[in-house]
């Protein structure tokens, strides 16, 4: 990896309103962050169209949101049943519309993160989401093996003691698609 886009998570609580939104977004801009995200989808509609309006790049994040992740009964796959499997499609295609550059998709069924990559043009970032988004992410606690109980989507990539080889092998693993397997997905 010779550069990498450097995304900023909007802190809990920091999106609440559009004009909130905007001036947080740009602090995190002056302080060097390449690009925000937001997790939500049509429930934040001003907060996405005044980033987009003042040139604010955005990556949104649909699905498992933790942030929120006590309102949606704890960490749970998401878009198990049609209606929320909709609920996330429509966001996604929302976040497009709005001109949201980049998604994560979080802990939900393979086949419904297969199916918004299919039906978005903007590219997908899958986390306990199946193979078949654009890209993949694991929280580096994760993929290091530290979390004690992580989810069933994480696989420990640390098995030499170098945390450079370990993300050199999660790395690997994505682009030859030996990451995630069926073992890693919902």
């Amino acid at each position: 990896m010779n550069t990498a886009l450097l995304i900023a998570d909007m802190p809990y609580q920091s999106y609440i309103g559009a004009e909130q939104t905007l001036q947080n977004a740009r602090q995190l801009i002056n302080a060097g962050a390449q690009m925000v995200k937001l997790e939500g989808g049509r429930e934040h509609e001003a907060c996405f169209k005044i980033l987009v309006e003042n040139n604010i790049p955005i990556c949104g994040h649909l699905g498992l949101q933790p942030q929120s992740v006590l309102a949606m009964g704890g960490y749970k796959v998401q878009g198990k049943d049609e209606n929320s499997a909709q609920n996330i499609l429509d966001d996604a295609r929302a976040l497009e519309r709005w001109g949201v550059q980049v998604l994560v998709i979080e802990c939900v069924p393979a086949l419904l993160a297969k199916k918004v990559s299919q039906q978005i043009a903007i590219p997908t970032i899958g986390i306990g989401a199946g193979v078949d988004c654009d890209g993949q992410i694991l929280v580096s606690y994760d993929m290091l093996g530290i979390t004690q109980n992580p989810p069933k989507f994480v696989k420990n990539f640390l098995t030499n003691g170098s945390i450079k080889s370990a993300t050199n092998d999660f790395i690997q693993a994505v682009k030859n698609q030996t990451f995630p397997t069926d073992k890693h997905s919902y």
